[in-house]
């Protein structure tokens, strides 16, 4: 059998090219089918030895209900019985990626009878391994032992000795190679992903010369991964983890003595508990100065300049802006303009810092702490610090103040709005599709379980002061919507019917629903529920 191998380049062009002039190959068609998988190469498979010798492929577990089952951890309470960390697609920008999710623990899977969830290979948790996306250039990352989803396969060494022999492998652009040689498919089915040479001793000769201290321990600068220290001098993006580090929020990684971190970790951990006094202890944030407390620019300038240490200085603050898009302007502009936007965007559009304000630049605004916004901190954030604000804009006006009768005017606006959502009446209420009408909340009384994309809402349906859709929001998150989810309800869910009142079909993951409080309440008075 003899052919042209053109599958390396990716331009049409480039292609045809290698059919005019490439090498015509000859191999022999009855070996083809001594190749594992009977997998058609002009590379001898058969005659080498293969990966799959010296390590397993493991495929990963169908969450069902992503968006039911799946969140960010930054969505979550840290630490609670209901959840536990899942490892997904490393993306092969830094050495540890992939750590940013976590997923219903099965406990809550079977209390909630989420019956589409499907476990695969719990035989390999707490084994050393790699994760392999199975897209494009098959990035690799350290496999932790946690559960990880079906967007990766996790191939762990038969032996453990052979464990830095097994990464150094994958972690190298011959791997992604080997396997494209014999698989060019966007997504690469997981059985073919150890069906490649493997030369044991050299690669074990390799992980010596590049790992002579053993593989790399768990240790990540991005805020996005639960394995992220929580030191903003360190950090890949400092300004918003001082944001959030001011807010009262702290990473999974400074309270989880058991997450397996590497010693550099465990130093900027203890660093970064230094920092704890400077954070805010209702997680509300006011823009201007407000009451007694000072502006926020000016608490956060000081919380830097004790992260930074003898490293801070105005130079810092400047690069630290200029990579924030923010070059030559300042600290307060970037939080009143920008801060909101590049957060969101950074954290997925789940957003855990909110930047509410009452639509002018130079207006009442605040950052809250989304896991400190109870309806208390609601009730606080409208009747001390927007109530102070108030009082200030009548003063003012009453003195002659200008902009003074127009900041009221927008301030007793925004108050009116964050009524409404303390309240909860429809539109301003939580539509929760895998809860009954007994379990929704009544007000602003969220559950921090059932994620951001469902708790937000309120806040981006009342009416808006600002930008279109973005309700009392700075701005609205991209991509954050309350379209129906994929797939269909069992007849046991309690909205199975939902569907048809919208035109679907019964069993329909309807999102966007609004329920009334007296509907609420009569449901609750019907099961005997206060």
């Amino acid at each position: 059998m003899r052919g042209v191998d053109a599958s390396a380049p990716k331009v049409a062009q480039e292609k045809a090219g290698l059919l005019r002039d490439g090498e015509v190959l000859a191999v022999s068609q009855k070996g083809q089918l001594e190749n594992p998988d009977a997998v058609v190469s002009f590379n001898n498979i058969a005659s080498e030895k293969l990966l799959a010798d010296a390590a397993t492929v493991n495929y990963g577990s169908k969450p069902g209900q992503t968006d039911r089952v799946i969140r960010a951890f930054w969505e979550q309470p840290l630490h609670t019985s209901k959840w536990q960390y899942l490892e997904s697609t490393p993306t092969g920008e830094s050495l540890f990626t992939g750590k940013h999710k976590v997923c219903l623990s099965f406990d809550e899977i079977e209390r909630q009878k989420i019956e589409e969830f499907g476990l695969r290979s719990a035989d390999v948790f707490g084994k050393p391994g790699v994760l392999i996306s199975q897209m494009k250039d098959l990035p690799a990352t350290p496999y932790l032992g946690y559960l990880f989803d079906n967007n990766t396969s996790a191939i762990v060494p038969r032996n453990s000795r052979d464990s830095g022999a097994v990464f150094a492998f994958l972690a190298s652009g011959e791997y992604a190679a080997a396997v494209r040689s014999v698989n060019q498919k966007m997504d690469v089915a997981a059985n073919m992903m150890v069906k490649v040479p493997f030369d044991l001793d050299h690669w074990k000769q390799v992980a010596a010369e590049r790992y002579p201290n053993g593989l790399p321990k768990p240790y990540s600068d991005d805020p996005t991964q639960w394995l992220f220290h929580g030191h903003p001098q360190f950090a890949t993006d400092p300004l918003q983890v001082a944001v959030a580090r001011l807010l009262g929020y702290r990473w999974p990684a400074e309270t989880d003595a058991r997450m397996k971190l590497s010693d550099e970790a465990r130093v900027l951990v203890t660093k970064s508990a230094t920092l704890t006094d400077l954070a805010d202890k209702d997680g509300i944030v006011c823009i201007p100065p407000v009451g007694r407390e000072a502006a926020a620019s000016d608490r956060l300038l000081n919380l830097l300049a004790n992260a930074y240490g003898a490293d801070w200085s105005n130079d810092v603050l400047a690069k630290l802006l200029t990579a924030a898009d923010h070059a030559g302007k300042s600290l307060e502009a970037w939080l009143r303009e920008k801060f909101f936007t590049q957060h969101s965007a950074l954290f997925g559009n789940r957003p855990f810092v909110w930047h509410i304000w009452d639509g002018l630049r130079d207006g009442f605004a605040a950052l809250v702490n989304y896991h400190k916004l109870d309806y208390k901190a609601l009730e606080a954030l409208i009747y001390t610090y927007l109530g102070d604000w108030i009082s200030r804009q009548k003063r003012d006006a009453e003195s002659g103040v200008d902009g003074a009768q127009e900041k009221l005017a927008a301030a007793e606006a925004l108050k009116k709005r964050l009524e409404l959502i303390l309240a909860g009446e429809a539109p301003c209420d939580i539509f929760v599709r895998w809860k009954p009408i007994d379990e929704q909340p009544i007000g602003w009384n969220p559950d921090l379980n059932d994620g951001v994309r469902m708790n937000i809402r309120p806040f981006l349906s009342v009416p808006d002061v600002g930008k279109k859709g973005a309700g009392v929001l700075r701005d609205k998150p991209k991509s954050l919507h309350w379209e129906k989810d994929r797939g269909s309800d069992s007849p046991s869910a309690p909205w199975y019917e939902l569907g048809l009142k919208y035109g679907g079909k019964v069993g329909d993951r309807i999102n966007d629903h609004h329920l009334t409080l007296d509907e609420k309440r009569a449901a609750r008075a019907k099961l005997g529920k206060a």
